[in-house]
């Protein structure tokens, strides 16, 4: 089974755009269980952090309950890594190196994002970071 990393934009526009290639990953984990997803407490916490940002705040239509219980959701679903592992890869954005940790602390297949910063890297330790539309290819 594909193992994968989700970063919080993505998971983010999935929920202001449940249409876009996002939205239809996180369709593709809750009703097909087409991939396993890895997160760390880390990882939930810059989601929740996101999900609260005005700028997002304003496209969302969810109560801070009703996010507080889709992030729970995706926690019970997703293989929750320690999230002890801190590797310094990502120059531009440090941040994202929560992202990296997972992936390799979880034994991921792939890191899915639309940040540049982060898919600026590549691939780490044989983990191709690759943006959602390529990985809905990759689930075909």
């Amino acid at each position: 089974m594909i193992r994968a990393v989700l970063d919080a934009n993505v998971l983010v526009s999935a929920l202001i755009r449940p249409q876009g290639p996002p939205g239809r990953i996180v369709l593709r984990l809750l009703k097909d269980r087409a991939f396993e997803l890895v997160v760390s407490p880390s990882t939930l916490d810059e989601l929740s952090r996101s999900l609260g940002y005005p700028r997002v705040r304003r496209y969302l239509r969810s109560t801070q309950q009703e996010i507080d219980t889709w992030i729970e959701s995706l926690a019970i679903v997703a293989d929750v890594v320690e999230g002890g592992l801190r590797p310094h890869v990502v120059t531009e954005d440090p941040d994202d190196d929560i992202y990296i940790g997972a992936a390799i602390e979880g034994m991921a297949h792939y890191i899915v994002s639309g940040g540049r910063h982060l898919r600026d890297v590549g691939e780490i330790e044989g983990i191709p970071i690759v943006t959602p539309r390529e990985f809905i290819r990759i689930l075909g």
